[in-house]
């Protein structure tokens, strides 16, 4: 009966859009392209948040030499600093949710004389690049704004026009077959509650599990493009609400790939269960073996649940 009563909301998330957070969360959003910052002498004194992730290079670039950079557990990072730039690498002693202040002192009587940064650690993302501008904006640095907001402009559009040409109009399994994710062999799923185990200290616990793997139309770098939903019904073993804010698949390498579709994104509230559907994209030869799922709770500061042993069909 679960595989069954699963149907209505594979559908659901396989036509869904990639989903955003819907309510305020502890995690800051995280920027993808270069995150650009102008400080002037007026710019009001504050904290700017920036995603980190373990092994992955989160790079400062400056238009002033600097002086000094304060990082309080400096050895957790693998630091390369320069006349004006500082490249962050942190590692995994670093925890989800956790806040390290980093202050960039700048020389020269530049103002501000400094700058503080709060690096969040994100379960699943990064903020790359992060240019600042030191003196106020030139009409060159104008017109490189609005040429950049263009261009997002542009990107939003062709991402919409692929949406709805995907969906042509349809909803449920006619819009399924529209988009070629049903063929002649269905939607393939496989339960696999007995193959999962939560991490020691988890607040939810998995009552509940199928996976389902459908084909889509899509190639990447000549392999075929495969669809992942993992459908699990969780329950709350803490004493305040749990509300689902992210996820990613996790494979046996480490290697990530972030949720397309996170659903529902409603709290389950303490001693109750709910199901959540969780749906990547992946190829064909990435979608075999065993992986581990990482979801992080929306009131959390980012502290993740993990469970191990998803294989799909």
């Amino acid at each position: 009966m679960f595989a069954l009563s699963s149907a209505a909301l594979l559908s659901f998330v396989l036509l869904a859009a990639p989903a955003g957070a819907s309510g305020p969360s502890s995690l800051p959003v995280c920027e993808s392209g270069t995150r650009h910052l102008e400080l002037t002498a007026d710019t009001p004194r504050t904290t700017y948040e920036v995603c980190i992730h373990p092994g992955v290079s989160s790079s400062f670039l400056f238009n002033v030499k600097l002086k000094r950079v304060e990082l309080p557990g400096r050895e957790r990072f693998r630091v390369m600093q320069d006349e004006t730039g500082l490249l962050l690498v942190p590692t995994r002693a670093l925890k989800d949710g956790e806040r390290v202040p980093v202050t960039v002192h700048f020389q020269d009587g530049a103002t501000p004389a400094s700058v503080t940064f709060a690096l969040v650690v994100h379960p699943a993302e990064a903020e790359r690049q992060v240019e600042v501008l030191l003196q106020p904006r030139t009409v060159a640095s104008y017109r490189e704004g609005e040429q950049r907001a263009l261009e997002e402009v542009q990107q939003c559009q062709q991402e919409k026009a692929r949406l709805r040409t995907e969906c042509a109009g349809q909803v449920g399994l006619t819009g399924l077959f529209a988009q070629k994710l049903i063929g002649e062999e269905g939607v393939p799923s496989k339960d696999i509650r007995e193959s999962i185990s939560a991490h020691p200290g988890n607040t939810l616990t998995a009552t509940k599990a199928h996976s389902y793997r459908s084909n889509t139309k899509r190639r990447e770098g000549g392999r075929k493009v495969v669809r992942l939903v993992v459908v699990q019904e969780f329950h709350n073993n803490g004493k305040t609400a749990w509300t689902p804010a992210g996820a990613v698949l996790v494979g046996s390498q480490g290697q990530e790939w972030k949720a397309l579709g996170l659903w529902p994104l409603e709290p389950i509230a303490p001693g109750k269960r709910r199901l959540v559907v969780v749906e990547v994209e992946a190829t064909e030869e990435q979608a075999r073996g065993t992986f581990s799922l990482k979801l992080w709770n929306q009131e959390g500061g980012g502290q993740s649940e993990r469970f191990e042993g998803v294989t799909f069909p």
